[in-house]
């Protein structure tokens, strides 16, 4: 399991922000960013909230509660999801049915960060 330092960097990077970039908007000194990055200290809870959705990762994640390859595990679509996707409009192409069946995970990832 990756520790707080880790997915703190990994998931900066991801975002493609700097060190500075990224202390810029939490409103803290980039030196703060690099001793959470080498571990050498660790924000509070209330930072690490901000951390998850200023980087857009959960915070279980970002915490180290789960790892990243758990929570980004695809569950299979519930039947009531599919009959979701597949009714809006039945004369679409495979093409599109699945680009709703993605909006649908998305949705459901989206709704277990908050």
């Amino acid at each position: 399991m990756a520790t707080v330092a880790e997915n703190i960097k990994e998931a900066r990077m991801a975002k493609r922000y700097t060190q500075k970039e990224l202390a810029d908007l939490l409103h803290v000194k980039p030196a703060t960013i690099s001793s959470w990055e080498v571990g050498r200290n660790e924000p509070s809870i209330s930072m690490l909230k901000k951390l998850s959705s200023l980087l857009n990762v959960s915070f279980d994640e970002l915490a180290g509660v789960v790892d990243k390859d758990e929570s980004l595990e695809e569950k299979p679509l519930t039947n009531n999801q599919k009959l979701i996707a597949y009714s809006i409009d039945p004369d679409i192409s495979d093409t599109e049915r699945q680009a709703i069946i993605e909006m649908v995970q998305a949705a459901k990832k989206f709704r277990k960060r908050i």
